[in-house]
């Protein structure tokens, strides 16, 4: 008897999804580092234009100083434009809008908000990649958001449940990310995936650059809030993107993207330790249920979309 053949996508799926639960790993330190650079609004630090701008400016320096020494050759013609909407999306659009948006609500409230992300993202792939997820993957996919959207809800309370005017600042936001994450990752499978960000924040350093230096922080600031913004300088909108595009590229956008869901279970896991927050069982439970759903619906089937024409 000839024994089973294993399927040949297990190990690229397998590493896929194994490089995008690293970029949501570095990316779920994003929250709470945030949090200690733009202070709180009884003892403000940095502006949201700031943090968004100086960051993008700030890993645009390290971007170009690794293309050169790599000596990474230029971008095709035909990446122009996918290059422009993946700078549109994670460089400007999701970093602004959060900023500008988490000046006037909770962390919580913009949870629920945020917790469809991984749902978008996996839209956007399928739409791009030309993929057709089975009923039954977004129905994980549906499950898994619901529980995101749920924890948030129980959490914030009746007074986190009003409808803000920055709720449309977020839903901006998360669809910048979901376009700049797929694109993002159809650039990934035929360019290194760190030349990819890397010169996504390269062409945009002739604006980032003067409105982080006209948005400079006018007092000193201290030293928790210039590391949290060292943090997502350097891991949140570079070193993260090393592991989440290949990831991306080689799990499959619309399958990867799910692993999203646990993102603000390890931010919050992580605020613990840097901002002394409280860590309760049905945090805990929420978080196991979540990632139980991405495990299930790496089991069901994608499939490639049929050509027409």
């Amino acid at each position: 008897m000839t024994p089973p053949r294993a399927h040949p996508a297990h190990g690229p799926e397998a590493r896929g999804l194994a490089l995008g639960l690293l970029g949501v790993t570095i990316f779920a330190l994003t929250l709470p580092m945030t949090r200690l650079a733009v202070g709180t609004p009884d003892a403000p630090l940095m502006s949201g234009l700031f943090i968004a701008m100086g960051r993008a400016a700030l890993a645009g320096l390290l971007s170009g100083a690794l293309l050169l020494a790599l000596r990474a050759p230029l971008p095709q013609r035909a990446d122009a434009w996918p290059l422009l909407l993946t700078a549109l999306g994670v460089v400007f659009g999701f970093p602004l809008l959060t900023s500008m948006a988490m000046r006037h609500v909770s962390a919580v409230h913009a949870s629920v908000i945020v917790g469809v992300l991984p749902l978008a993202t996996a839209a956007v792939g399928a739409l791009l990649h030309r993929q057709r997820p089975s009923p039954a993957f977004w129905a994980c996919a549906l499950l898994g958001t619901g529980l995101v959207v749920t924890f948030a809800v129980l959490r914030s309370g009746s007074a986190g449940l009003a409808l803000h005017p920055a709720d449309l600042l977020l839903l901006g936001a998360i669809l910048c990310a979901a376009v700049g994450y797929g694109f993002g990752a159809r650039l990934s499978q035929h360019m290194r995936a760190e030349f990819v960000i890397c010169w996504a924040l390269v062409i945009s350093l002739p604006v980032t650059a003067p409105l982080a230096a006209l948005s400079w922080p006018a007092v000193p600031m201290p030293t928790p809030a210039w590391a949290g913004f060292a943090y997502v300088s350097v891991f949140s909108m570079w070193l993260g993107f090393f592991a989440w595009y290949p990831g991306l590229a080689l799990g499959g956008t619309v399958r990867v993207s799910q692993v999203q869901l646990v993102q603000p279970f390890l931010g919050m896991l992580f605020a613990v330790p840097l901002l002394g927050e409280g860590l309760d069982a049905v945090s805990v439970g929420f978080g196991l249920a979540v990632m139980a759903t991405v495990l299930l619906g790496r089991r069901m089937p994608v499939r490639a979309r049929a050509r027409t024409g």
